[in-house]
């Protein structure tokens, strides 16, 4: 009424008194042209909530609520995020699925009808109906993802938006129900019919589907690896895997704990020796950093001590690394404790390679800077009389080998946003390879100042490739370093341009920049013209290919950029290990907007060249037509 928002700390408060509620908006229905949506009576809404169910998942949600946002709503239990008919109608389908589960088992009678279960191998009627029971309960998960009260509604395709469209349970304002008696999103039927179609895509064209087994055991004291290939995918503290899976392990306990009564021992999926450094789980930070680095270390020599002597061990690592920076240079706590057990363990790295896994449109990754790929490291021990060094000898190799390194990961393609990271693969590889690097003084050099020297080292790399640029794209760099894109004055311009060998005015001939009234500043990629011709360009600078290329990429898309980049030819030469360093100035200055205009050329690259490579085909053929004709 006032028109002043209503403080966030108020409606928390609300929520935690139990005075937060819902009310019905609307029922949505199929008509003969479409969705119908119809305002709803108060009929409607006291048949809503009249639902009373039986048994509820009274379970605590467990912790930290930057990943489970409803707990400060007043939401602490798992039974809180389903409105009273959910709810009622989970139990239904509990109830159902082990009355199948039981009326299979009477009807298998082509099966040996022995009472050996299917946690022990049994492969009788009974293991048979415990089967499909397990089966019917992945269908029973899926409806708690689509038949909860934090499913958003989806306007385009005009249905429930699953919950887990990332690793959280965050708040949401206004919900949708599905139905799961119809047959649209949100329907068992659905569900069901998704994981037949799935299973007959996987096995239905094979003549034998070989068994598979999966075992859960404790990685510091398993087993399991031994003589086996490893691949492994370890994280520092980046989900809280374990409190986010009880939102389905309270729903598949209940059918499922006579199935597999081992796994399903406990109330809530086991949390204690998960291998993260999660401080809610500890005394403090540094408790959970040390919990990390101890079992992180028992289960790397575990894997030391069995990988397969012949093939190496390879690990998935998706830290985004610049994550602190001091006066000694850029760190990362959660890399550095990782390496540091890996290091420890008897591993030394021997090879890296960068792996697109991340998708662009999942929502973490929409409109931000986060990590487009993983880094796969291949691990393999450390021989016995593996070399010492210095500090020194590690610099000068570092100098020497990081170079051709990097533009192999350049050339690869990797993201601006990730060539960081995917530096200290290669890295890392130089620092593994001795057994102890020491300072003069005889102290070791840890891991950390290790990831330091690698930082400075590929900040001097790509600053030593400016001097592969023209003059005045490097006049460019160095005003974009200070300024960005907003005004300077003229004399610090004109004393630049002195130093880099070139003129304000000149540069501004060129259609880099704008000077008037004393002040200087770059042209932004949406202010320059249209029109722009590059074979007309008597003063084609690199500077200018990449920030049209980012104009027509915004305004024509990956088809219209490829076309600029089949004009442009070889002077495109150079643009992507531009654009490498202008995201680092970017990522440095926090400058976010420009960073990822860069970050996106250098990704949408194969693609463009690729369309190129095509328009370039396509004008041999006319000319190739014109000369026949």
């Amino acid at each position: 009424m006032s028109g002043t928002p209503i403080e966030p700390s108020y409606i928390k408060a609300e929520g935690v008194a139990g005075r937060m509620g819902a009310r019905l908006m609307a029922i949505v229905t199929d008509g003969d042209h479409g969705r119908v949506y119809l305002s709803p009576t108060d009929g409607h809404e006291r048949i809503a909530a009249s639902a009373k169910p039986g048994w509820t998942p009274a379970v605590a949600i467990s912790g930290s609520t930057q990943y489970l946002g409803v707990k400060p709503y007043g939401m602490e239990r798992f039974d809180q995020l389903f409105a009273s008919r959910q709810l009622s109608a989970m139990n239904v389908f509990c109830d159902l699925i082990g009355e199948t589960a039981e009326r299979i088992t009477h009807d298998a009678i082509d099966l040996p009808q022995d009472d050996q279960p299917l946690d022990s191998g049994g492969c009788g009627g009974k293991a048979y109906g415990e089967a499909v029971l397990v089966y019917l309960a992945f269908a029973l998960s899926k409806l708690a993802d689509l038949g909860n009260s934090l499913c958003a509604w989806e306007p385009i395709a005009q249905c429930p938006r699953h919950l887990f469209g990332r690793q959280a349970i965050p708040i949401v304002w206004d919900y949708a129900e599905g139905n799961p008696l119809g047959e649209s999103s949100g329907s068992w039927t659905v569900f069901v019919d998704g994981i037949v179609r799935a299973f007959t895509r996987a096995f239905g064209s094979l003549s034998t589907v070989e068994s598979g087994r999966a075992q859960q055991e404790d990685a510091g004291t398993q087993t399991i690896s031994n003589g086996k290939v490893v691949s492994t995918d370890p994280y520092y503290d980046n989900i809280p895997y374990s409190d986010l899976s009880d939102f389905f392990y309270v729903w598949l306990r209940r059918p499922l704990r006579d199935v597999f009564p081992g796994i399903f021992a406990t109330l809530t999926a086991p949390k204690s020796e998960e291998i993260v450094a999660f401080p809610y789980r500890h005394d403090s930070k540094d408790d959970a950093e040390r919990f990390f680095l101890d079992r992180m270390e028992a289960a790397m020599i575990k894997l030391v001590e069995q990988a397969h002597t012949a093939l190496p061990v390879t690990i998935y690592y998706a830290f985004k690394q610049s994550e602190t920076r001091d006066d000694s240079g850029v760190s990362n706590t959660g890399w550095e404790t990782f390496l540091e057990s890996v290091i420890k363990a008897g591993f030394s790295v021997t090879g890296t390679w960068p792996m697109r896994t991340e998708n662009s449109s999942r929502m973490r990754g929409m409109e931000s800077n986060a990590l487009a790929s993983s880094i796969v490291l291949v691990c393999r021990r450390r021989p016995a009389d593996a070399p010492r060094a210095t500090r020194r000898n590690l610099v000068d190799a570092l100098e020497a080998e990081l170079p051709q390194a990097l533009i192999h990961l350049q050339r690869a393609n990797i993201a601006p946003v990730d060539l960081a990271q995917a530096a200290i693969g290669p890295g890392m590889a130089i620092f593994t390879r001795y057994a102890k690097v020491l300072h003069p003084a005889g102290e070791r050099v840890t891991v950390g100042e290790a990831l330091v020297l690698i930082n400075h080292a590929l900040d001097e790399i790509l600053a030593a490739q400016e001097g592969e640029f023209d003059t005045d794209s490097r006049w460019a760099l160095a005003w974009f370093d200070q300024h960005g894109f907003e005004p300077g004055e003229y004399g610090s311009a004109e004393t630049l341009a002195t130093a880099k060998n070139t003129s304000v005015s000149g540069l501004a001939r060129a259609g880099i920049l704008h000077a008037r009234a004393g002040r200087v500043r770059l042209l932004r990629p949406l202010e320059l013209p249209d029109d722009w011709d590059p074979a007309a360009d008597d003063r084609l600078t690199t500077w200018e290919v990449v920030h049209h290329m980012i104009r027509v990429l915004r305004q024509g898309g990956e088809v219209g950029t490829a076309e600029l980049l089949y004009r442009l030819g070889g002077a495109a030469n150079g643009a992507r290990e531009l654009c490498y360093r202008l995201y680092t100035i970017c990522e440095r200055k926090q400058r976010a907007d420009e960073a990822l205009a860069y970050n996106g050329l250098v990704q949408s690259w194969p693609e463009i060249s690729r369309l190129a490579k095509g328009e370039a085909r396509v004008r041999q053929t006319e000319m190739a037509l014109d000369v026949d004709s």
